[in-house]
Formats: C-alpha cells, sequence, structure tokens
C-alpha cells in the first residue's frame, strides 16, 4: 500500500490528485502545520531526513520532492497513462514543464512571498520580484494559449505538477491579467479525480 506524508496546503495535495487519476489505492498520513510559524511538524523528519511534504512510502522505499515521487508513481503503476512515450514528440516537451514548476515557477512566488514577510525593509526588492512573477506567469499563461493542458487538450501529469503555480498565485497575487492560466485552473479543479483528491486530503485553502 502507497503512503502518503500529507501536509495540509502543501504540494502533497498534488500526489493524492495524482494517485486519484491512476485510480490507485492509498493511504493518507495527515500531518499539521504548526498554526503560528506555519512549518511543517518535526515527526515528519522521522521519515524523511529534509522533513518535508511530499514524501510517499512504498515497497520499503521512501521518497521525497514531488517531481520525484510523480515520475516514481507513473513508472510503477501508470501504465502508460498520464506521460507522452518517449517517441512522442511531446516528450521534451513534458520533461520540460515537470522540471520548470519547481526550477522557475515555484521560485519566483515563495521568495517574493517570504521576502515581503520581513516587512518595510523588503519594499525597495519587491518590484523586480514582481517583475519575475509577471514573466513566470505571462509565460504559462501565453504556453497555454489555445489549448485545454499545457501538452495541448489532453491532461497529463505535467498539468498536475504546474496546478501548484496556478493556485497559489490566484490566491496570493490574483490572475485575472492571466485569462488561460484562469481557464486551466478551472478545468483542472473540475476534474474528478481532484475532487476527490481534495475530498480526501481536508481543507486547502488554495481550491
Amino acid at each position: 500500500m502507497i503512503i502518503v506524508h500529507h501536509l495540509d496546503d502543501s504540494r502533497s495535495q498534488r500526489i493524492l490528485w495524482l494517485l486519484e487519476e491512476l485510480s490507485l489505492p492509498y493511504e493518507i498520513r495527515q500531518h499539521k502545520r504548526d498554526p503560528e510559524t506555519r512549518l511543517a511538524p518535526p515527526e515528519l523528519r522521522q521519515i524523511h531526513a529534509l522533513g518535508k511534504s511530499p514524501v510517499i512510502e512504498d515497497s520499503g522505499k521512501v521518497i521525497a520532492e514531488s517531481g520525484a515521487i510523480i515520475d516514481y508513481l507513473l513508472r510503477h503503476y501508470g501504465n502508460g497513462r498520464l506521460a507522452p512515450a518517449m517517441s512522442d514528440q511531446k516528450y521534451d516537451d513534458y520533461v520540460h514543464w515537470m522540471h520548470y514548476a519547481e526550477g522557475s515557477g515555484m521560485p519566483a512566488l515563495i521568495i517574493r512571498i517570504n521576502v515581503a514577510r520581513v516587512g518595510e525593509a523588503a519594499a525597495p526588492a519587491l518590484p523586480r520580484l514582481d517583475g519575475e512573477i509577471a514573466l513566470q506567469l505571462g509565460y504559462l499563461d501565453g504556453t497555454l494559449k489555445g489549448h485545454q493542458y499545457i501538452l495541448g487538450d489532453e491532461f497529463s501529469a505535467a498539468d498536475i505538477q504546474l496546478s501548484f503555480i496556478g493556485e497559489l498565485a490566484s490566491a496570493r497575487f490574483g490572475i485575472e491579467g492571466y485569462p488561460e492560466i484562469k481557464g486551466w485552473v478551472r478545468r483542472f479543479q473540475a476534474r474528478p479525480a481532484y475532487q476527490a483528491a481534495l475530498k480526501k486530503g481536508g481543507a486547502y485553502s488554495f481550491a
């Protein structure tokens, strides 16, 4: 049985969603953030040295990092679903978006959020950080233009990996100026597997 160590309001929600899309059985181990610091609880370090979520356990293995977990689940249980074959012309784009999500997209949002917490001293840095967010969201919005999902009209695990960017940007910065992202978020949040994962995972501030 796959065990998902699930942290509230975190990217581990994506892993629950993937498992629902694949119709795989799994068990959720719930972990709660500290209400003041919003940090993960220390017991997660007993599962993995980094003490972060998502983390899964399967067949005696402990796997951390969203991209690695998604890759593992698709290789072992996907049976060709939710990712193009290596021979497919879309495969290179798929790999790009899987890495882009945490390599460029998410850092722009997280850095801006964390720097702003410093208070007035952060003010000089914010315009540049806002510019970086605009760059990343503009790139994503432009790619989605004319398509249902990031690789075209077919949903893939790349949409799952990218989803937190759209949701976090919507919750913290607004995406009214990015109509393609807005429509994409609306579409993937309407998927039955997304809704099933939301129900099982509990309260999620970004839905």
